[in-house]
């Protein structure tokens, strides 16, 4: 997951933003979409979505497994690379790496759909553990990151769930169901607090503005 810089003005408003967003270079523009809470509420809904599908549904195939894991880590790669562009050019490189990582796993998914349970165990839980550890790298290194605590979390949360997946065999389609629901739902829950605590802290510093401005 990928956080934002703490918000200083409404995008569009304030200082002419609106007015020079179309002379924007592509990765100001990136970053002004990345900020904004709603993308953060786009990218929790992504989580939240295919994970209430996969537990109510733990009947489901190796197949569509497959597909469903698949379909999610691109569309989850590409919210993610959108929000790495929200970060200062120095804190970009973990969350584009995450979106990298993200992408790949979804093709290698979306490519051998009838791949064994072993397989795609291998595949999710070196993404889970491999997003959360960079994560929490950047929780930790970045010292004024806002919602550190969320941050440390979900990385938290991946890193676990990668380890969980790693370590305890997969015998069967049904464990990996399961488990790959659960951590869809705690990450997008984690990601909605975000969302929701992010629109917060915007709508402060838009009162800020006007009460500095009037």
């Amino acid at each position: 997951m990928t956080v934002p810089r703490e918000p200083e003005q409404p995008a569009g408003r304030g200082t002419g933003a609106g007015a020079t967003a179309g002379a924007a270079p592509p990765g100001e523009l990136l970053g002004r979409v990345g900020a904004s809470w709603t993308w953060l509420l786009g990218s929790a809904l992504v989580s939240l979505i295919p994970g209430v599908m996969i537990l109510a549904w733990p009947d489901g195939t190796v197949h569509v497994l497959g597909v469903v894991t698949g379909l999610y880590l691109l569309v989850a790669g590409v919210f993610r690379f959108v929000a790495a562009f929200a970060q200062e050019r120095g804190q970009r490189t973990p969350g584009l790496l995450v979106a990298v990582l993200y992408v790949l796993a979804g093709v290698l998914c979306l490519r051998h759909p009838l791949q064994t349970v072993t397989a795609l165990s291998l595949i999710v839980g070196l993404v889970w553990l491999a997003t959360g550890m960079l994560t929490l790298y950047t929780a930790l290194a970045a010292r004024q990151l806002p919602h550190r605590g969320f941050v440390v979390g979900a990385g938290a949360l991946g890193i676990v769930a990668g380890v969980v997946v790693l370590v305890l065999p997969a015998e069967s389609a049904l464990f990996l169901i399961r488990l790959l629901g659960l951590w869809l739902v705690l990450l997008g829950l984690v990601e909605l607090g975000l969302a929701l605590a992010w629109r917060a802290a915007a709508r402060r510093a838009d009162t800020a503005a006007a009460r500095s401005a009037g």
